[in-house]
């Protein structure tokens, strides 16, 4: 197979785990780099040997770039996105989708008609542990699902990250940051989510930073830091999701799904792998051997799928529908504890295709 040709915009934090799979897959193929510091990109492409940096208005235009990557942070994802679909090039953004709604509907609709496709961060799902609990519930492991929480709880990022600005501005927050994984887990394994309902709060109005090189800088808090939110799944189950910058630490379990039948610990959805453990009909919980490849850091796996389908037709997995629903629901937890009412999604997806035990083997 011709591996699809990349171009990547933006090459911050995460950039690094992407460079290094893409490189390593047989079907992806790096071609040129963007980003706002023109050294910093030059830096990184001399060092994993891409011949061509440029600006992203000349990137998205090359005709070699057939996908976009897109790692720019969330302000700009809709911005970069929406100029690739326009000059007929597949996008893959990192999550969110984008910041709202009205620009991730037209995100979707410029790439229908122009034939190109939309795919989105977090491919976590794509990966050994939710994925092994995705063929538990397949093979009715835990029956009928009935129930699910889910939790993300931290203290937030002013600590560690260089430039934590963003997590506290409109775009960002624990649900725009970190829910994503954890809808979209959720999503991939039980369904969609047809209404929802929340609370949520500003608990700090202000962060300061301690960590280098802005230490002592204060931010001001636009988003609120911890949100509660009820999910009502199209299947009938009830799900629930807390996710906070507020909080120290925690002994929660990241998701669980409850069955008819048994109760399955999904692994953290912030990464590949991780323990999965079920217990039947109330017995012990027992550990289950990861049944699918790709335990390790395997972020660019969505983009390989992508590649994949590219090539031979049919769906990926990490689609822009799947990404825009996930937005949906999220923006509406918000706005669910703004107007204190429940609110209905408007948009509606089925869960995307399992992986297949062996699937792309032969990349790796």
């Amino acid at each position: 197979m011709e591996p699809l040709r990349i171009g990547i915009v933006g090459v911050g934090n995460i950039s690094g785990i992407y460079l290094q799979n893409l490189k390593a897959y047989k079907s992806t193929e790096i071609v040129a780099i963007a980003d706002l510091d023109s050294a910093r990109a030059k830096s990184v492409a001399d060092a994993n040997g891409i011949g061509k940096v440029v600006s992203t208005d000349e990137l998205v235009k090359l005709p070699e770039v057939e996908l976009v990557l897109n790692l720019t942070i969330p302000k700009a994802h809709a911005a970069v996105a929406q100029a690739s679909v326009e000059a007929g090039k597949h996008v893959y953004n990192e999550k969110p989708l984008t910041v709202d709604r009205e620009d991730g509907r037209k995100l979707l609709a410029t790439a229908k008609a122009n034939n190109v496709r939309v795919g989105c961060a977090p491919d976590t799902f794509l990966g050994a542990g939710i994925q092994t609990c995705r063929k538990l519930i397949d093979d009715g492991a835990i029956g009928e699902i009935v129930a699910a929480n889910a939790f993300m709880l931290c203290r937030g990022h002013e600590t560690w990250h260089p430039s934590p600005e963003f997590y506290y501005e409109v775009g960002g927050g624990p649900m725009l940051d970190m829910g994503p994984y954890y809808v979209t887990a959720l999503v991939a394994l039980i369904g969609g989510i047809n209404r929802v309902s929340g609370s949520a709060r500003v608990t700090f109005p202000t962060r300061t930073i301690t960590s280098a090189p802005k230490n002592g800088k204060v931010i001001e808090v636009e988003t609120p830091t911890h949100i509660v939110g009820v999910l009502d799944f199209a299947n009938g189950a009830v799900g629930q999701i807390t996710t906070s910058f507020d909080v120290y630490g925690n002994s929660m379990q990241p998701i669980v799904i409850y069955g008819s039948e048994g109760t399955l610990l999904v692994p953290d959805p912030n990464g590949f792998g991780g323990e999965v453990k079920l217990s039947r009909k109330g017995g012990e919980f027992e550990t289950i051997p990861l049944t699918h490849g790709f335990a390790e850091n395997s972020r660019g796996l969505g983009v390989l799928d992508i590649a994949y389908a590219a090539r031979n037709g049919g769906e990926h997995r990490a689609s822009g529908d799947l990404a825009f629903h996930v937005l949906d629901v999220m923006h509406a937890i918000n706005e669910s504890s703004a107007s204190e009412k429940h609110i209905h999604i408007a948009s509606a997806v089925e869960r995307p295709a399992a992986m297949a035990v062996d699937q792309f083997a032969d990349e790796a």
